[in-house]
């Protein structure tokens, strides 16, 4: 009997090493999943091309203005009494206006839409960071609940065992009832974890799909992702590479340029307006001329202006510091798990090694009638709770790896050398940034670029 007892072990924990060592969906083809099917990064990218627009149209303030307008006129006059003469008249008119000088104001909005467009690079930068982080522990929370259930249904087996040899013991009087009721309880017990553990397994996949864009594969086991750098190296390799606190510079930046901006509408500005008219006997008139004129009083409106404008950047400066100060904590945090989870994952393998030599011994001498079926039982649990503390620090060690070189600026597809069409922020606004016309090569491009982005 016991013979066969311990062939039923092997074969337990044969399956389960087997099962542990596929590998069929990895953590590269996770991520790269994730990042081509990511609806956030998709509406990012369109939010960016947005903020390239506000440059274009920035730069449109500039350059000059050609309208046009035709006028068309029926007139009646009654000379004599019963005759109505009619007249008719047209006139067309092109316009056109130029501003010659307007302080900087023009150019200071131009410059500080280019910081907004860099600002909002960072951000699309920041999510697709979020969105591989978050792949990330999508894939290890389905690499340690899948590893939870294996684990759970070879220790059902193993109670099962167990139970059927407590009661095998019980009917030729080696044990009491009571052995064999708390066999029957603990198996109880582990069927329980284990649709408990089914459960969770099954939140993680949906999880996966949301995260990933499809449902998991044969997982497998991650190594951490490589950190090389102390933490006074990562934190000072945060502060510059981290987008948030890019992000906070270039809004810093912008919110000075406003200033700038606004200051200048207390000066004069200066346009040159023209226009040529002809009408339809061909007589032609035209006319150009300069215009110079500003504000006088406008009721403190400017004044405000340029105050509240002054207090933003203020806000904007003191929300540099604090992101720059949470992602120094980030950093330390992630560090600070990495080191945990590492140490946790390095003692659980002791501690399994030594369960397992405890639990064999155990359960030999319960065949001598030194131990009782309790004995096994807890010794069955410690090296279970052993193996479950070594998966949660695998997969904890992988998340804290991974959130460090996010916290760095690190966790994007260019760095991870991800095989896929990587977003180029500059072709858009390189395009769009003269402001080009429908009609112009450029504006034509734009148009070809929106729609194939519309038809994907």
């Amino acid at each position: 009997m016991m013979k066969r007892h311990k062939v039923a072990v092997f074969a337990v924990v044969a399956t389960f090493m087997t099962a542990a060592s596929v590998q069929a969906d990895t953590l590269a083809s996770a991520l790269t999943s994730a990042y081509n099917n990511s609806g956030l990064i998709e509406q990012n990218r369109a939010l960016l091309r947005a903020a390239d627009e506000d440059v274009a149209q920035s730069v449109g303030e500039i350059l000059p203005v050609v309208t046009w307008s035709l006028d068309a006129e029926r007139s009646f006059s009654n000379a004599l009494p019963g005759n109505w003469d009619a007249t008719n008249s047209a006139t067309l008119t092109v316009a056109a206006s130029l501003t010659l000088y307007d302080g900087g104001a023009n150019r200071a909005a131009i410059e500080a839409q280019k910081e907004v467009v860099l600002s909002t690079r960072q951000t699309l930068r920041g999510i697709e960071q979020d969105v591989l982080l978050n792949a990330v522990q999508a894939y290890m929370s389905v690499v340690r609940e899948r590893e939870f259930v294996q684990l759970r249904e070879s220790n059902v087996r193993v109670i099962t065992q167990e139970f059927r040899a407590a009661q095998d013991r019980f009917e030729v009087g080696e044990v009491t009832r009571t052995d064999v009721a708390l066999a029957e309880a603990r198996l109880a017990a582990a069927r329980s974890l284990l649709a408990s553990a089914q459960g969770n397994l099954a939140q993680s996949v949906e999880a996966y799909r949301v995260a990933i864009g499809r449902a998991p594969g044969a997982v497998g086991a991650v190594s951490p992702a490589p950190v090389s750098r102390s933490m006074a190296e990562a934190k000072a390799f945060a502060v510059r590479n981290n987008p948030d606190v890019l992000e906070g510079q270039h809004s810093v930046a912008a919110a000075e340029l406003s200033i700038r901006g606004a200051e200048a509408a207390l000066r004069p500005t200066l346009s040159l307006d023209s226009f040529v008219a002809t009408d339809q006997d061909s007589d032609e008139s035209a006319q150009i001329g300069l215009t110079l004129g500003g504000t006088i009083y406008a009721g403190g409106q400017l004044s405000s202006q340029i105050r509240q404008l002054r207090s933003s950047r203020d806000a904007s400066r003191a929300g540099l510091h604090l992101t720059q100060l949470n992602v120094e904590q980030e950093v330390g945090n992630a560090f600070a798990s990495l080191q945990v989870a590492r140490a946790s994952r390095q003692s659980s393998e002791q501690q399994i090694r030594a369960a397992r030599v405890a639990f064999q011994g155990v359960r030999e001498e319960a065949t001598l009638g030194s131990r009782t079926t309790l004995d096994v039982l807890n010794a069955e649990q410690e090296l279970l709770d052993a193996q479950a503390n070594s998966i949660s620090a695998q997969a904890d060690e992988v998340i804290a790896s991974y959130a460090l070189l996010s916290a760095m600026g690190l966790l994007t597809a260019d760095h991870l050398r991800l095989p896929v069409q990587q977003y180029d922020p500059s072709e858009y606004y390189n395009l769009a940034k003269q402001a080009p016309v429908a009609i112009s090569p450029q504006g034509q491009a734009l148009d070809r670029i929106l729609e194939a982005i519309g038809n994907e």
